[in-house]
Formats: C-alpha cells, sequence, structure tokens
C-alpha cells in the first residue's frame, strides 16, 4: 500500500525531511536555530533548493551554531559570499549572522531559545485539520505577532510568512494535511506529551 504524505514533498530530499523532520515539536536551540537560518535563506527561493544545499550551508556556517555563527566579521562573510555551494545572497547571510546575535541576547533573557519561541503558542503545539494544501495559510495572527517581536529582538528577514513557515517546521503547529501518515503520529506524540 502506497504511503500518504503531502502532496508538497516530491523530491527525495523533501519526502525524507517531510518525514522525519517537518512539524515535529523541537525544543533543542540549536536545532530551532538551524531551521530559523533556513527558513530565512529560503525567503525566494524554493525549499527544493535550501535542502539541496543545506549540508553545505551547515559546512559553512559551523554547524548552524549561533555562538560561532555571532563572532564573524566582514572577512568571514566575504569568505561565505564567495561559496558557490551555498545560497550567496548577502542580505541573507548578513541576517544569519544578525539572528545569531540576537538568539544569544535571546537565551540570555529567556533561559533558552525555546522558551521565547513556543511562549507564542502557549507551550503547546496548534494542531491544525487541513484537507487540502490550498487551505494551510501563508500567515496567521500568531506568525505577525512572532514576526513583530523577534523583528523588535533584532532578528532580521522574520516576516509573518517565515515565521509561520518556521512554525510548522519546528512543530509549534501540526500543518501536516489530515489524510498523511504523519498527521496522526505526530498528534499522538503532542497527546502524550512526548518532548521529541
Amino acid at each position: 500500500m502506497d504511503v500518504i504524505r503531502c502532496n508538497w514533498a516530491k523530491s527525495k530530499l523533501e519526502i525524507e525531511y517531510h518525514d522525519k523532520e517537518w512539524g515535529v515539536p523541537l525544543y533543542d536551540d540549536i536545532k530551532l536555530f538551524e531551521l530559523l537560518v533556513l527558513e530565512t535563506m529560503q525567503a525566494g527561493i524554493s525549499w527544493a533548493i535550501v535542502l539541496s544545499k543545506r549540508e553545505a550551508i551547515r559546512e559553512a556556517f559551523d554547524d548552524f551554531n549561533p555562538y560561532e555563527i555571532a563572532s564573524y566579521d566582514d572577512r568571514r562573510i566575504e569568505m561565505l559570499l564567495a561559496n558557490p555551494q551555498i545560497i550567496r545572497n548577502s542580505l541573507k547571510i548578513r541576517s544569519a549572522v544578525q539572528n545569531a546575535r540576537a538568539f544569544l541576547r535571546i537565551v540570555e533573557k529567556c533561559g533558552s531559545f525555546a522558551s521565547y519561541i513556543w511562549q507564542f503558542v502557549d507551550q503547546k503545539p496548534i494542531i491544525n485539520a487541513w484537507g487540502e494544501l490550498s487551505q494551510i495559510p501563508a500567515y496567521t495572527e500568531i506568525s505577525k505577532q512572532m514576526s513583530k517581536d523577534m523583528k523588535q529582538q533584532g532578528f532580521s528577514f522574520v516576516g509573518p510568512t517565515v515565521c509561520y513557515a518556521f512554525m510548522q517546521a519546528c512543530g509549534l503547529v501540526n500543518d501536516h494535511l489530515i489524510s498523511c501518515f504523519r498527521y496522526n503520529q505526530i498528534n499522538q506524540y503532542i497527546q502524550k506529551g512526548v518532548k521529541l
């Protein structure tokens, strides 16, 4: 019997990401930061391109370690801009550095980035029930609130649409279609209160 999954997952990389990562509630600060970097990199291009360059970006950006990235200077940024393996957009690369610095301030203030991010959904994932891809919103009131607050905290490239994609990726919302095999799996984790 064929596995039914969300129909945006077409390529091998997209299917692997969909089946193992997308929508799983995340509480690890470094993994959350990784997905934030990738979502900001995605603005204006396809997620498939971002996934195809993910490992090269990981290598270029010190395993997405915000403590390392926060220290990048102009020379390091120029090196990144010269790297043909990654997404060479000056604004996005500078945004990753700026966001790493904002991340460190949040950790200092809130104890962890996870506790800051999860406050927007009262520490519990929102379970949606979409039948069609076309029903899923590009952004919500919560992602607008998150975007506004993150910008006030010094983050960039975090508009409401990027914030909602980030919420979907990190499991703050379960936006798997109800027909998808992952929809019920993730809901069961949430109901058991399991932190994956």
